[in-house]
């Protein structure tokens, strides 16, 4: 559980935290790599001064009566007076380890350290508990016999201590002022690196509700440049969507318009004085029609509507294609024996492998319906000469693909009008066909929502009239063998 956790982040403070929790950690380390830098100075002259005093010590051992001696004289003692912070002890030893002189207790070399004769060597000891630091030399005795004295001299380290404090100081005292003024600057550059992002958002406060057009990407940095054309992506959708959406409401307020009016002209026609019984019947079959017309325009909105909204996407489950389509052509044989339409149905059956899809059933059958309905509007038929409709459904269980067919024996669909058909309200010239003009676009959102292709073609090549065939290709599912 993060406790601390922001519900909104902020962009200004997730980079100013990036940017100063590495400085503020770093801190730390480099005053630890500074402490040691500082001791390594710190060492190197009180070094040099153990050492040169080693030597000079070497130089007081001799050899008497095949004795080594080792005198002092006092200007030499000077080299190993006391200071006001330091210590400095010293010792030399014989070649059998007795004491010529100095401090007993100083530690002796490590065993396996190298014997190099003249050569100082220096190490890091404690002496009655108190940290010292010791430079150590091995003198070669003259005689025939290899023998060595060693000489030792010790240090306390509290120069060293003092001088290496005094580096730190010198080093660090002066970060803490840079260190915050950092922080101001990186602050102040951050605040003046995000100051396009304020610009570009009081230019998208300033603007009008119905102003959507695209924002200038030129005058906003290259790494917002991306955001603000899909920003302009998204305006251009949406203009485009409203652009729609008002033609839609135009154009369905003009089609609602031409019943209403016919209706209240055919009311009033029938409360005029002195109507005859024959012309009342015939007002009111004319307001019986009218309102057949508005209630399918009204139905077939709302269908589009409700084909339009997202929630039905969510209702996705299998359907058998060639049910939905056997029950839509029954449900359409009234309608077609009244216009003597031969309307059948052919394919694959019901259950049948490969006739089962992912999908809304409701929506699909409404898609066939309005097929079905968009043919028995323009196929010419009479008794004498009765016109042909057929719904077909071909399964490929192996190829995963579903086929919708709907055929009829009209006049076809020219190819100059083959897209023009699917906006709303689109009715081709001529036909006298009585309908909303919703049908096709209402089958073409239907089918977008489902994957589906729909194509539209002659049903019978090189004959007159030569037809129409809509097809619609969706996905099948998986056949289980």
């Amino acid at each position: 559980m993060k406790i601390f956790q922001r519900e909104q982040r902020s962009l200004f403070g997730e980079i100013l935290d990036w940017m100063l929790t590495p400085l503020l950690l770093l801190w730390p380390i480099s005053l630890a790599l500074t402490w040691l830098v500082a001791q390594g100075i710190a060492n190197k002259p009180f070094d040099r001064a153990l050492e040169y005093n080693a030597h000079a010590l070497a130089q007081l051992v001799t050899v008497h009566k095949g004795k080594a001696q080792f005198n002092l004289p006092q200007p030499a003692s000077e080299i190993l007076r006391a200071d006001d912070s330091d210590i400095v002890y010293y010792q030399v030893t014989g070649p059998s380890g007795e004491l010529l002189s100095g401090e007993r207790a100083l530690p002796l070399p490590p065993e396996d350290a190298m014997h190099s004769p003249g050569e100082v060597q220096l190490r890091d000891a404690e002496l009655r508990g108190i940290d010292i630091r010791m430079a150590y030399i091995w003198v070669r005795l003259p005689g025939r016999e290899a023998r060595q004295a060693l000489v030792q001299v010790a240090e306390t380290r509290e120069k060293r201590s003092v001088l290496a404090t005094e580096i730190i100081k010198g080093v660090m005292l002066p970060q803490f002022v840079i260190l915050p003024l950092a922080v101001l600057l990186v602050w102040l550059a951050l605040a003046r690196g995000i100051k396009p992002l304020n610009q570009l958002e009081e230019r998208i406060r300033a603007r009008s509700s119905d102003d959507l057009s695209p924002l200038d990407h030129r005058t906003v940095p290259l790494e917002v440049a991306p955001l603000v054309a899909s920003v302009n992506d998204l305006l251009t959708r949406l203009n485009d969507s409203l652009a729609t959406q008002k033609r839609f409401l135009t154009d369905a307020a003009h089609q609602l318009k031409t019943p209403l009016a016919g209706l209240r002209m055919q009311a009033d026609l029938a409360q005029r004085e002195g109507t005859s019984t024959a012309e009342l019947k015939r007002s009111l079959q004319q307001i019986e029609h009218a309102s057949i017309r508005a209630t399918h325009t009204v139905n077939q909105l709302l269908a589009l509507a409700r084909a339009e909204s997202s929630s039905t996407l969510q209702a996705f489950v299998a359907c058998d294609v060639a049910h939905l389509t056997m029950e839509a052509v029954r449900d359409s044989v009234p309608r077609a024996l009244e216009k003597h339409i031969d309307l059948g149905y052919d394919g694959a059956q019901a259950g049948d492998p490969g006739v089962w899809v992912d999908g809304n059933p409701t929506l699909l059958k409404e898609l066939v319906r309005n097929l079905l309905d968009n043919a028995m509007n323009y196929t010419p038929s009479s008794p004498e000469k009765p016109g042909v409709i057929t719904a077909r459904v071909l399964a490929d269980p192996f190829g995963r693909m579903l086929v919708l067919q709907v055929e009829d024996s009209g006049p076809g669909v020219p190819e100059a009008e083959r897209e023009l058909i699917f906006q709303p309200f689109y009715r081709a010239l001529g036909s006298g066909a009585d309908g909303s003009g919703l049908g096709l676009p209402i089958v073409q959102e239907i089918a977008r929502q489902h994957g589906a292709e729909l194509t539209v073609e002659d049903a019978h090549h090189g004959q007159h009239p030569p037809g129409a065939c809509f097809t619609l290709r969706l996905a099948a599912r998986p056949v289980d063998l």
